[in-house]
Order: C-alpha cells, then sequence, then structure tokens
C-alpha cells in the first residue's frame, strides 16, 4: 500500500523544524549505507549534537506517530529514528529496496513500512521526485512540505537527480503489528468502512458488525512483537 499523508506537520512546525535544519551540519550520506546502497546514493545526511536531534524528532516524529491516518495505516510497532537528508544539485539516490533488518545489535527491528517526510515545498527544487514502483507501475512524488507517504519496504525506488534547489525529507522506517502488505491494506480498508459508519450510521446493526470484524481482524492478525 502507497499512501499519502497530508498535513502532517503544520505551518509553524514546518518553520521550527527548517531552523533546525539550517543550523545543521551535512555529511556525505554513504557513510550510513550499506555496501550495495552506498553505490548508488549520492545525498547528504544530518549530523549534529544530540539536543538538537531531540529536538528534531520532538516535532517531526511526534506528529507523525500521534496522526491518525499513520497509526491506522501503518499499525507501528517499532518506529526507527529518522535521518535528515539533503539533495542540492547532482545528488539523486538510485534504485534500492531497503534493508530487511535496521538498528543496532539490541535495538534491531524490521523495516516492513518506510516514510518520507518532505520538509520543504517542491518549488524550491527542480527534480528531486520520490520514484516508487508498484505493481500498477512507477508513481512519482514530490509532495508539499509537511507531507508524508508510506510505502512497503520492499519496494524498489529511487530519488531521482536533482538539478537546481535544495531537496529536505526526513526518512523513517515502521515494525508494523501486521507483518503482510496485503493484510494491512485491507485492514485499513476496513478501518476507512468503519470509521465512515461509525461518524454516519453510528447506531446501525452493520456498523456494529463491521466494527466488531475490523477489531477481531486486527487481534487475529496483529503481533506486538
Amino acid at each position: 500500500m502507497l499512501l499519502v499523508i497530508p498535513g502532517v506537520l503544520d505551518k509553524q512546525q514546518l518553520h521550527r523544524v527548517q531552523s533546525l535544519l539550517a543550523d545543521g551540519n551535512f555529511v556525505d550520506g554513504r557513510l550510513s549505507a550499506g555496501k550495495s546502497a552506498r553505490r548508488v546514493k549520492r545525498n547528504e545526511e544530518l549530523q549534529t549534537d544530540a539536543g538538537q536531534m531531540e529536538r528534531l524528532n520532538s516535532l517531526v516524529m511526534g506528529a507523525l506517530v500521534q496522526n491518525p491516518t499513520y497509526q491506522a495505516a501503518a499499525m507501528p510497532c517499532r518506529v526507527a529514528t529518522p535521518y535528515y537528508a539533503r539533495y542540492t544539485p547532482g545528488m539523486s539516490y538510485g534504485d534500492h529496496v531497503d534493508d530487511p533488518i535496521m538498528g543496532p545489535p539490541g535495538g534491531q527491528y524490521r523495516s516492513d513500512i518506510s516514510t518520507t517526510v518532505f520538509l520543504n515545498d517542491p518549488d524550491q527544487y527542480t527534480g528531486g521526485e520520490l520514484v516508487i514502483r508498484t505493481s500498477f507501475g512507477e508513481q512519482s512524488l514530490k509532495l508539499p512540505a509537511g507531507d508524508a507517504v508510506i510505502y512497503p519496504s520492499s519496494s524498489l525506488h529511487h530519488i531521482n537527480e536533482v538539478s537546481a534547489g535544495e531537496r529536505l525529507v526526513a526518512v523513517t522506517w515502521t515494525q508494523s503489528m501486521l507483518r503482510d502488505p496485503q493484510q494491512r491494506e485491507l485492514a485499513y480498508q476496513l478501518y476507512q468502512a468503519r470509521e465512515h459508519l461509525l461518524q454516519t450510521s453510528p447506531d446501525a446493526e452493520a456498523t456494529t458488525q463491521i466494527d466488531h470484524a475490523y477489531v477481531n481482524l486486527i487481534r487475529m492478525w496483529s503481533d506486538p512483537n
């Protein structure tokens, strides 16, 4: 499931995030890449003191993990600390699939879902589209600042070369309580129907049936470990 989540960060939050990034120190992104990704990764990643990173994560991740659409679609069990990437002219990230297991020994997690939060507006850079290969063909995304997109970490994807301006994003990964991407998509579709019925026909028998089906399906499929 590829899902755009609009308005994860509001204008005030974006302004604070952009101010923190403007004061940050960016280093070669290949330093954090695995052997395969290092061949195609050309970007920069924020390297800063713990206090500044904590403020950034509080803003970005605090908003993301509390977003009801993200919660319903991702069913997060573990969420990784993000990295903050910058792309300037000539930078790109070639075709790759995200590593299946991430994190340090003792703190490892399975990457089920990749998330990109866009931190500046698309008119501030040329190129830089996130291109994800899906069963319906390639999907190209260049979203407004504050919007996010989630997609299976198993998807082949790349970042087109930036030819002008500066692209700023936060990238994180989620281990979901629903490991299977098809189960996640079905559960989210049922969640949407349930929410609609709860708002429009809360006392209807069909609403009660859908509500119980959703709750018990999540109980059957979920693994919080």
